[in-house]
């Protein structure tokens, strides 16, 4: 692809995620085909090839995520993409990679579901992915991107937080963000010179001991300091990775980590994704109708930004959830609201969700935001 002519180019979200993933270095790539993600599949099956680097469309999810398992042991940043029923045949490998501290990126184009459901975007997994997926005490750090251009940025940098943190990364988009075009800024190709080392993997060991990767611990009490180290690293993720971007009612734009002093708003919007940009839409047409109304955008699902829209909640003003799915991300925003567990929300929580597919439009959520007004 020859991107040097122009600052930007044309690409379907999916397409842009596999170009991002080939420009951070992915050099093993294993998925099988669902809709809506399976451009990224088709474009890993013709440009890594093209670079010389693995592509294997398996047999099955459960054998895909195993192959990224083994191929992020042996030394390559590995990725596997899929959707919502497809996601979930891989929790288990998930799992034992999260046991085993294995460094891989996942893609997740939400559908609609449960079961098969539907292709239409959705964000009920919101919940698997947030609060590990498979069995066990564990989390993944999960990306989520509102744009084509959010959907490379943060598919280039997740391989990077794989590796610094020894943890799968997943970029967690949903099927409009997927499907759309936009323009977008491509990334610059990664020198492999500059990616971190990896002391722990196996293979070539003429010169070493063998090295052992396992999740597993038949001692309890080695499984529970093993549990307990990584869970010392989650809080270290906590502090370095959390982020948000809040949208205040003046349209003033404001990003950072576990807290911030945000201009107070008659209502605060709490959405991620399409329904963010859904969001956007409506706090203009409220703005238009002298409403002040601000939007908060988790970016990180994992680890939540609490502190921040905590921050938002002191001032008691209510907070209208925005989801396409029926009451998942309501539920993190309504601990937000908490200043301990014993506590009474310091702010009223509201939620106006769509499942199996559905988008909220403009209109329905301003039509919200003037009934919880009384407007």
């Amino acid at each position: 692809m020859n991107d040097k002519v122009f600052d930007k180019v044309l690409m379907k979200g999916n397409d842009a995620i596999g170009e991002a993933a080939i420009r951070a270095g992915c050099g093993a790539y294993f998925g099988y085909p669902i809709t809506p993600q399976n451009e990224i599949t088709a474009y890993m099956a013709k440009h890594m090839l093209e670079k010389g680097r693995i592509f294997i469309q398996a047999e099955s999810e459960t054998a895909a995520i195993n192959m990224v398992y083994g191929a992020s042991c042996a030394g390559a940043r590995s990725m596997t993409s899929s959707s919502s029923p497809g996601i979930s045949l891989k929790q288990e490998g998930m799992s034992y990679a999260a046991g085993a501290d294995i460094p891989l990126v996942l893609v997740n184009v939400v559908r609609g579901g449960p079961g098969l459901g539907s292709i239409a975007p959705s964000q009920a997994d919101y919940f698997q992915s947030t609060r590990g997926g498979g069995h066990g005490d564990y989390y993944c750090l999960v990306l989520a991107p509102k744009s084509v251009q959010e959907c490379a940025d943060f598919t280039y940098e997740a391989f990077d937080l794989a590796d610094k943190y020894r943890i799968p990364v997943i970029v967690q988009a949903d099927g409009m963000l997927g499907q759309m075009m936009e323009g977008l800024t491509l990334p610059e190709e990664k020198n492999p010179a500059d990616y971190p080392k990896r002391d722990w993997i196996v293979g070539n060991m003429k010169d070493r001991e063998a090295r052992h990767i396992t999740s597993i611990h038949l001692v309890p009490e080695e499984l529970e300091e093993t549990t307990r180290a990584r869970f010392k690293r989650y809080e270290e993720i906590k502090i370095n990775e959390t982020r948000f971007e809040y949208t205040g009612p003046d349209g003033s734009v404001l990003t950072g980590g576990p807290a911030f002093d945000p201009p107070e708003a008659e209502l605060t919007l709490a959405a991620y994704g399409t329904s963010a940009r859904v969001c956007m839409g409506a706090r203009q047409l409220a703005e238009k109708a002298g409403l002040k109304i601000g939007l908060f955008r988790p970016v990180t699902l994992w680890p939540f930004p609490y502190g921040a829209l905590g921050s938002i909640a002191e001032s008691g003003n209510p907070i209208l959830t925005v989801e396409m799915s029926l009451g998942q991300l309501v539920e993190d925003v309504k601990l937000s609201t908490l200043e301990s567990a014993a506590a009474s929300p310091r702010a009223p929580v509201h939620l106006l969700g769509h499942s199996g597919g559905v988008i909220p439009t403009e209109e329905e959520v301003f039509a919200e935001i003037r009934k919880i007004l009384g407007n």
